[in-house]
Order: structure tokens, then sequence, then C-alpha cells
């Protein structure tokens, strides 16, 4: 099936090199018109060129995403000049790796802020005008540091994090409007990856082979709420799971059997991918482990 995205206006962030140079060179190729955001005026208008001189559409745009006032200008200039934004990709972002505790706090408030609230700067921005549209299309920039955890990059693990929290909500949230709201984690040799591991393990983490992907979420009929992780050609999905643990009740030893039941409660067969944050509290009062009168009780 062909990914056609002509006339669809995009917006990517931090995209004045790496992997946010790679997806808008990439959404231009399907047709997209381009806002290339960044931080540094000439790595903005060096991608806006390029795809002009491919033929494609695209305006530089510099701004901090952590500057509310400059997003919303960004995102106005947008809709001006184009009249709408359909896709946004959330990729800016900085590195300050330390371990907790030598991090300064300065340092991980900053990561936080750039990572985190730019995005949802850009987003509450364009959030609006898609739902008035009835169309929309938008891409945070997890990691693998966030969803397993890295070592040194607390700062940067807690926003990736909270960004997956942010989409969970944001997908459902804007589901009738025709919103589909998604994750990428992505593995890719960047400036942000420089000296943090070795050449050899960079071979072949072309940003090119990541963006694909983004392309993907961006089309008409791409999924919502999917983590999707991309690096080296391989593309994977990532899931918040919830296993059927066990049920104690309100026992007055509650505590000894939890302890007594940790492979029970870890136990993965048959867990569940749940639809909603109501789910967890559904899954216990209807826990498969307690006894007959005890759900009847509650159920009233």
């Amino acid at each position: 099936m062909t990914i056609d995205l002509t006339r669809r206006v995009a917006i990517v962030t931090g995209a004045g090199g790496g992997l946010g140079r790679s997806h808008a060179l990439a959404l231009a190729r399907y047709g997209a018109r381009v806002v290339v955001n960044d931080m540094s005026p000439a790595g903005a208008e060096a991608v806006a060129r390029e795809i002009q001189e491919a033929g494609g559409e695209a305006v530089a745009w510099t701004c901090s995403v952590t500057d509310r006032d400059a997003v919303e200008a960004m995102v106005a200039g947008a809709i001006e000049r184009w009249g709408s934004v359909d896709i946004l990709v959330n990729n800016a972002g900085i590195l300050r790796d330390r371990t907790f505790a030598k991090m300064d706090l300065d340092d991980f408030a900053t990561v936080i802020d750039v990572h985190l609230m730019g995005s949802v700067n850009v987003t509450k921005a364009v959030w609006p005008h898609m739902r008035e549209k009835g169309y929309g299309r938008i891409v945070f920039t997890t990691s693998s540091s966030g969803l397993y955890g890295n070592f040194g990059q607390s700062n940067y693990s807690a926003a990736k994090m909270a960004l997956v929290g942010l989409m969970q909500t944001l997908a459902l949230e804007g589901e009738k409007s025709g919103i589909r709201v998604n994750c990428l984690a992505p593995s890719a040799s960047t400036q942000m990856t420089a000296g943090l591991y070795s050449e050899d393990d960079l071979k072949g983490l072309s940003s090119d082979l990541v963006s694909p992907g983004v392309v993907a979420l961006a089309a008409d009929d791409a999924p919502t709420r999917v983590v999707l992780l991309a690096g080296a050609g391989a593309f994977e999905q990532a899931h918040v799971t919830m296993t059927r643990g066990v049920y104690v009740g309100d026992a007055p030893d509650a505590a000894e059997q939890i302890q007594a039941q940790w492979a029970g409660i870890s136990d993965r067969s048959n867990e569940a991918v749940p639809a909603s944050g109501a789910a967890q509290y559904l899954h216990e009062v209807q826990h498969p482990g307690r006894g007959t009168p005890q759900l009847q009780a509650v159920n009233g």
C-alpha cells in the first residue's frame, strides 16, 4: 500500500540535523510540506534547502521548543502559509548525562523541560487545530533509556518515559477527533550519541533507517497508542503490560503473602495490555483469585 502525504503539513522539531533531518527529508519524499524547526538557523535552513532542491516544499523555523510564545508563532505561521498542521514529530532533545549521585538538579530540570515540556508545548499548540479539523498525527520521541533504564541517564529516562504516559492519554483523548498519537524509540548514531558508544556499536545505525517508522506513523492509516522501536532497519513494538497477579485479600499477613508469591505476581503468562488505566481497577475488583462471596460483596 502506497503512503501519500501530498499536501499534508508536518512540523519536525530538532530537524536541523541527525534524526530530525532524516525525518523531515523522509516526510518530504512522501509529499509532505515540512516546517523544519531547530535552534540552529543554519541547520534548519540547510535542511529546508535540501527539501526544496529535491522538489519539495519546506520552510525553516528557528526557535526553542521551551519558548511557548515562539512555538505558538511557529504553528500559526505554518497554518497561515499552508492552511494546516497535520503531522507533528516531537524530536528536539538534549543530553546532560551523569549518575544521579553526581547530577546537578538544574541539569535534571533542563532535560525534563526540553524533552517533556518542549513536546507538551508544541503539541498543545497544534492540538486545537487538529481537533477542529478532525485529523492529526503526533509522534513523540521516547527511548529505550526510558522504557528499560540506562546507567547515567536518570533525567533523560524520566523525561522519555513521561512521554509514553502522555502518549497513552492523548491517544485516548484524541481518538474521537481523528488524532492518532504514537511514540518512536529510535536507535541511531547522531550528535547526541557521540562518545557514548564505540564505532563498532554504531555501525549500521544510520538515522535514515529509523525515519520510515515516522512516515508509517504519519500515514492516514497509522495506528494509535503504539510504542514503535526502530534501529538498523529493524522495527519492534514495546508494551506496558499487566500480569494476572495473585489475590491475598484483607489477610493479616498480606505483606508476607506478597513476599512469598513474587513468582506468581511476576508470572507473565496471560499478561494483558490494558485499554486504559481503569483496566487495573476492574481487574483487581474482579480478580479470578477472589472467592465468590467476596466478589459478590464488592459488586453489592
